[in-house]
């Protein structure tokens, strides 16, 4: 890190609530977010949003006839990003950048446009726009009227923690000292959760826990799909009001055997976590926060890669997926906002059928993993 960053604010909308006290709470359940829901006649878990959450999204999509074309994707990112912005006290008009991804992208509203094109031949004339996958980006820039760069990205499960790298490399470059990024994610589609289960990943438990994610004992695959936005405001230098600060960064893409799996000790991983660390022991790691997707050979290859970067003194390690399920394109800010409210609060968050002893001594550091289809792995550093 050339230079330091902050994180100066973070918004998300997920089944663990909509403001920080509210997910904090949710944190400290014992129980999951998931419902089941009907899929082409069997149920299925999903983690959808609550529906205060659909309402304040439908007050939305009414707020403006534009905005009524827009697929849910988009509406979450303006719902985060709004709420982002006005904590970290930036303006509109003003000069910040946005980088916004999502691994599906207008899921929904593609599906919908293409399913009236095998009825009729044809489709509406908005059917384009809406679901390129830089919509997401440009529809946030538009509301918020920024005079930034806007760039969109799709780097599957790990594009909200490469919307970090991105923002950070256009920060020290001194190209701009401001950038809002994220991931935002609306997959809960009769097509999506098909492909998912396909891969014969998707759960099929029951409860209590759905998905087991960090288990690894478990002798199923347990992924749950959710939605949600996660943003955050990036800023140069060490800001006093930041909620924490970026140490490191680390990425990496290793050659596949197979288009949706990684090597058994996650060689991808092991580079981005070595990357991340910057110099730093591996020692001044107090928590890691996985990206464990909740698959037997995710979950278990990506414990390899710590056990071999981290050696014998492996750091308290947690995940949240257990509890939101995998929201792919905004997992991995999810995960971050858990990080920087663990370093809030003081506090480790077990997961409750992974139980590790509580360490003693302070939170200062804690690293995010996350890893998509192909190998692309990031791994990022935060402290206090």
């Amino acid at each position: 890190m050339k230079k330091p960053i902050s994180i100066t604010a973070l918004s998300s909308i997920s089944s663990l609530g909509s403001n920080p006290s509210e997910i904090w709470d949710s944190y400290q359940e014992t129980t999951h977010g998931f419902a089941q829901k009907n899929i082409n006649g069997k149920k299925v878990w999903v983690s959808e949003l609550s529906e205060n959450q659909k309402r304040e999204i439908a007050d939305l999509r009414n707020s403006d006839a534009k905005y009524q074309a827009l697929d849910d994707s988009v509406l979450f990112a303006i719902q985060t990003a709004r709420k982002a912005i006005a904590d970290a006290g930036w303006s509109e008009n003003s000069n910040f950048g946005i980088n916004i991804g999502s691994s599906r992208g207008a899921t929904s509203l593609f599906e919908s446009y293409y399913h009236e094109f095998l009825e009729k031949g044809n489709v509406s004339t908005l059917a384009s726009p809406t679901t390129t996958l830089g919509n997401i980006s440009s529809w946030v820039a538009h509301d918020l009227k920024s005079n930034g760069p806007t760039i969109s990205h799709s780097i599957t499960c790990s594009t909200a923690l490469h919307a970090i790298l991105n923002g950070v490399a256009w920060i020290q470059s001194g190209m701009t000292d401001k950038f809002l990024i994220g991931g935002s994610e609306a997959p809960l589609t009769l097509f999506t959760i098909a492909q998912i289960q396909a891969l014969k990943i998707y759960s099929r438990l029951e409860a209590p826990y759905p998905c087991r994610a960090l288990d690894l004992e478990k002798k199923t695959n347990s992924m749950v799909l959710g939605e949600g936005a996660s943003m955050a405001c990036l800023e140069q230098g060490v800001q006093a009001k930041r909620l924490a600060k970026i140490e490191g960064i680390g990425y990496a893409t290793e050659p596949l055997t197979h288009n949706v799996s990684i090597s058994t000790d996650a060689q991808c991983f092991q580079d981005s976590m070595e990357m991340a660390l910057n110099g730093i022991s591996p020692d001044e790691v107090d928590v890691i926060v996985l990206h464990a997707p909740g698959t037997i050979k995710g979950d278990l290859s990506e414990y390899k890669a710590i056990q071999k970067v981290f050696c014998n003194k492996t750091p308290f390690l947690t995940t949240n997926k257990w509890k939101v399920g995998h929201t792919f394109g905004a997992s991995g800010m999810l995960s971050v906002e858990m990080a920087i409210l663990m370093l809030q609060h003081q506090e480790y968050l077990q997961v409750p059928f992974a139980q590790q002893k509580t360490p003693s001594k302070p939170m200062e550091k804690i690293m995010v993993n996350a890893v998509g289809f192909g190998g692309n792995a990031v791994s990022v550093l935060l402290s206090k």
